[in-house]
């Protein structure tokens, strides 16, 4: 049976650092209620977040202006879904392009036959497939699937897919990229669970390159759990003015119990302890938390997703790419790895991989 590996992978984001200010444009909306204002600085101060990057620069005084240098997020004057997919569409080939760029293809572009993408941020036809495919000199035989509006877990379920390929074509070489740009989709409200969970998230790509060639990370074998009676629990829906989310403060509670309840299918009877490198999307600081617990790691095992949430937030589908990159750069060879991610559903789509012998 023929082996998948994820060869390399490559990460970007775009150049402006906005969390102090979306930050401080939050805190400002509850200026009239005391209460939840206190409430949301010691929510907000123990996110684990100090960076999240965005293509808006920030404002100057978001307290009482716009919160963008550029005025696209003014107080009274949000943009429509229109405006925001416009942006879209101008800024999201440009940061696919520079994680492409990141894998230093040079001559292997001409070999790439197949290329992935997951979004959830953004929509526009003829669409990023092709935008990425001329922008990086890939062939324009490449097959090109879009695997849209997932939400967190996309990426696990493309690499799914990259395996399913290699599997199939021996001499398949799939380019994944998993983008988002969810700093588009800012709310002004005063919906204090709705602005918190917005302000997990940032902008961010990854790109990556799955063939048979036994380099980099195997992919062995992948399990979904679907949570029964949390659908209600995430959601992400296209309204009027821009994307809408509900990330629900029991969604922790419900990672815990899955976890507790599906691991040994998750690892395939495998102990906890077999396991060398831990990639677990950070959806949020209490989500880790509860994957710590329910699985009884010691602190270090999700360092490399603490670390991704703290310099980068939740940047959807990308992240637990993020993760991947940050614990390839210093694993051994040969070390068992379990990735996860947590999305609409509620739904964990998870992963076991190893590091090429």
């Amino acid at each position: 049976m023929t082996i998948a590996y994820i060869n390399r992978v490559a990460i970007a984001v775009p150049p402006h650092d906005i969390h102090d200010v979306f930050r401080r444009f939050a805190q400002s909306l509850f200026n009239g209620d005391r209460h939840t204002g206190v409430l949301f600085r010691k929510m907000a101060a123990k996110a684990g977040i100090e960076h999240r990057y965005s293509y808006m620069a920030p404002g100057l005084q978001p307290e009482i202006g716009a919160v963008d240098a550029d005025g696209f997020y003014t107080r009274g004057h949000f943009p429509d879904t229109a405006a925001r997919m416009r942006l879209f569409e101008r800024y999201a080939p440009e940061l696919a392009q520079a994680a492409v760029d990141g894998l230093q293809l040079g001559n292997e572009r001409a070999r790439v036959t197949h290329l992935l993408i997951t979004c959830c941020t953004g929509f526009s036809a003829p669409g990023l497939d092709l935008e990425v495919i001329e922008r990086c000199k890939l062939p324009g035989s490449v097959e090109r699937t879009m695997i849209g509006f997932m939400g967190c877990y996309a990426a696990i379920n493309a690499l799914k897919l990259a395996r399913h390929i290699v599997r199939s074509e021996q001499t398949a070489r799939v380019l994944v990229v998993n983008l988002e740009l969810c700093t588009l989709h800012l709310k002004e409200t005063a919906d204090i669970e709705q602005i918190l969970s917005f302000l997990l998230f940032g902008d961010g790509c990854a790109a990556c390159l799955v063939s048979a060639d036994p380099v980099g990370t195997a992919l062995d074998s992948f399990r979904a759990v679907v949570v029964p009676g949390t659908r209600d629990l995430m959601t992400w829906n296209i309204r009027d003015f821009g994307f809408d989310m509900i990330l629900s403060g029991k969604v922790p509670a419900a990672v815990y119990e899955a976890l507790r309840e599906h691991m040994d299918e998750i690892l395939e009877g495998a102990p906890v302890g077999s396991i060398d490198l831990w990639a677990v999307h950070p959806g949020g600081r209490t989500v880790l938390d509860a994957v710590e617990r329910a699985l009884n790691l010691a602190p270090p095992a999700l360092a490399a997703s603490r670390e991704v949430l703290r310099r980068y937030g939740n940047m959807s589908s990308a992240t637990v790419m993020f993760v991947i990159e940050r614990l390839l750069r210093s694993s051994a060879r040969g070390q068992k790895g379990c990735a996860m991610s947590f999305g609409p559903g509620l739904t964990a789509e998870t992963m076991l991989f190893r590091t090429a012998a």
